[in-house]
Order: structure tokens, then sequence, then C-alpha cells
């Protein structure tokens, strides 16, 4: 039976930084994120995209990494399964006045991630709008396990599998018919452990690399295109956090992508947080068209000649106002720092493995 609750849903996202100013400014170039103070306490800021807050950051010297909320009903149920399951807790239940409750967990296999209860309505889940995180991937030491891990304690189920040669499978998973993000085993020589990367949805990857670049983050791979027509690309922030953005193909159908190049890449996988800082209130989880591994990777989508964009600027292109905004989400209280413990990324060097697929083209 469908479970239409939040329950398995990504519904925030942490930046741990040593330089929140400096990394609220770079995502502010890349993603269009916009800088909101928590209500309850303006000292911890928020990330928010246009349809509201979906994620914060926390001042710490530990590794910098993305650290992903899971949503869930009842947080010490989930607490005590994760533990019965072979997980382990990195930071135990915590309360944040008028916002809830969080938790931050590890799975078996290493990965850590953090799980989020609020006693307010989250809403219907809704498709990821552009500047909202839209896929979630693990890359870990043994996926059959993590499938299962994650299943009991999230209701996920597995809804694909993506052969990728020497590479080993790359699994979709998801709930209610909504695919979440993938999994792979992690080859030896990736750095770090099994840990998650998140992927923003974006308008061009072109243009996202531009910007990253442009604000002194780095191109870790990509741009490459993944089954169903989608693209992606993964960077390191300038403090040494990785991310990933995603395009959907259907933003890309006036370019026409170059000819194809090397297999795809890897993420390297974020370093895990030892004791990651509280949540902030949850934004609506996305629902989104999965980016997936394998087939091989193409390079960027070619920007039009120059005689080809003189005709293309005669031709007059409306504006199209802003979508409808998404439901408020719940506010949350600022977070303590935690020391991090988890190699440090390196921005090169990553494994050809990363793969997005698309559900229904």
């Amino acid at each position: 039976m469908a479970d239409n609750t939040v329950r398995g849903r990504f519904v925030w996202h942490e930046l741990m930084t040593p330089d929140t100013s400096g990394a609220h400014a770079f995502y502010s170039k890349v993603a269009g994120w916009k800088t909101q103070p928590f209500e309850h306490d303006p000292s911890y800021q928020m990330f928010a995209a246009a349809s509201g807050p979906l994620g914060g950051s926390v001042q710490d010297t530990g590794a910098p990494h993305w650290l992903h909320y899971i949503g869930t009903n009842d947080i010490d149920a989930t607490v005590a399964q994760v533990k019965s399951r072979g997980g382990s807790v990195k930071k135990d239940i915590t309360a944040i006045p008028n916002a809830g409750k969080y938790a931050v967990l590890a799975d078996p296999q290493g990965a850590v991630f953090g799980v989020y209860y609020s006693p307010m309505d989250t809403g219907k889940e809704s498709p990821p709008k552009r500047g909202e995180f839209s896929w979630h991937e693990l890359a870990t030491s043994d996926w059959r396990a993590a499938v299962d891990f994650y299943s009991a304690v999230f209701g996920w189920t597995k809804m694909a599998e993506h052969d990728m040669g020497p590479m080993g499978m790359y699994v979709l998973f998801g709930s209610n018919g909504v695919q979440r993000g993938g999994m792979f085993n992690k080859p030896a020589d990736m750095p770090g452990g099994p840990s998650w990367l998140g992927y923003v949805r974006v308008k061009d990857v072109n243009d996202a690399v531009k910007k990253v670049k442009g604000a002194r983050g780095t191109l870790v791979n990509g741009p490459m295109e993944v089954p169903g027509g989608d693209w992606i690309a993964q960077f390191v922030d300038p403090y040494g956090a990785m991310f990933a953005v995603h395009t959907l193909a259907a933003d890309l159908k006036p370019a026409q992508p170059a000819a194809a190049a090397a297999a795809p890449a890897a993420q390297t996988p974020a370093a895990p947080a030892a004791e990651p800082a509280k949540p902030a209130a949850p934004k609506k989880a996305a629902a989104k068209k999965a980016p997936a591994k394998k087939a091989p990777a193409k390079k960027a989508p070619a920007k039009k000649k120059a005689a080809k964009k003189k005709k293309a600027a005669k031709k007059k292109t409306a504006k199209k106002k802003a979508a409808a905004k998404g439901a408020k989400r719940p506010a949350r209280k600022a977070a303590k720092k935690g020391g991090r413990k988890g190699a440090k990324k390196k921005g090169g060097g990553r494994k050809k493995a990363s793969r997005k697929a698309r559900k229904g083209k």
C-alpha cells in the first residue's frame, strides 16, 4: 500500500563548511539560491530557492560536505530500527523548538544521513522545480545490503537496474512510484568511504559549469548525458564540498549534443560527518525524474555556431512567468556544529561511474 506521508522523502539539505558567508555567495551564483535567516534564530542562514527554503549552512572545521535529511513519521522508531539493522547514531534525537526533531545516523556501510520529523503537514509531493534537489545518489560498498537497509527503514524499493559493465550495477530506488535516486558500489580507487551525493536541478548544465568555474568552484566530472537524455555535471565548491547538477532533456531541446566522449564518471563521496548539525524544517520533497548511471557519456551539448545564432536571434522568445510557488516550508532551528569525520574529498581523480536515468520519457 502506498505511503503518501513524508516518510522516505529527502526533506532538507545542510552544508557543513568552513565559510558559510562564502558558501552562500557561491551557491547564489550557481543555483540562484537566496540567503534567508531562520525566523527563530537569525544566526542560522538558510538556502532558499524560488519555492522556499531547502537547506541551511553550518560553520564547521571538519571535512566540508552536504548532509541530506530524510523524512520520518516516527523518529524514535526510525532510530531504533536503524540501530537494530546494523546502523549507528552519530547524533541522537534532538528537539528543535517550534520545528520538530532530528537525528544524524549512518547506515551499516558507513554512509551518513539525517532523519527529520515535523509535527506540521508537509503537503502533497510535487516534481522538483529548477533550483531544488532532484536526485540523491549513494556510493556504497554493498548496494544490495544498502537496498535492504533503506527499504526496511524508509520503505524504498528497487525500481530498476542498469548494467555499467566493469563498474557493476547502478540501482534506481524510490517509493510511491517516484524515483528518488540511485545506488552503486564505489570503485576501490574512489576516495573516501560510502556517502551520499545530491543533485540540484538547473536549466542549462553548460551554463552551470561556467558559473561554477567563474565562482572558483571545480568541475569534477561532465557534463555528460545519461539515459533518457538528461545531462549532469559534478563539482566541488570553493570550500571543498561535493555537489552535482541535473538538467532535464526537455530543457535542452534547442541545443544539439556534441559527439560522444568517454564513459561516465563516478561521484566522489562527500565526507561523512561524525556529529552533523540539526536539520532545518523540511521543504516538500520533490518527486523526480531520475538521473542514472551507465551509457557512454557525451560531452556537453554544443553551443550554436555564430551563423545559426544570428538566425535564432531574430526569433523573439517569450519570457515565461514564474510558476506557482510551492507550499510554505516549516522553518527550523539553528544547528549545533559537530565534528566531522571522514576523508576530505579531492576534486580530481574521480572514477567514472555516476549516472542518472530519467523516468518516463
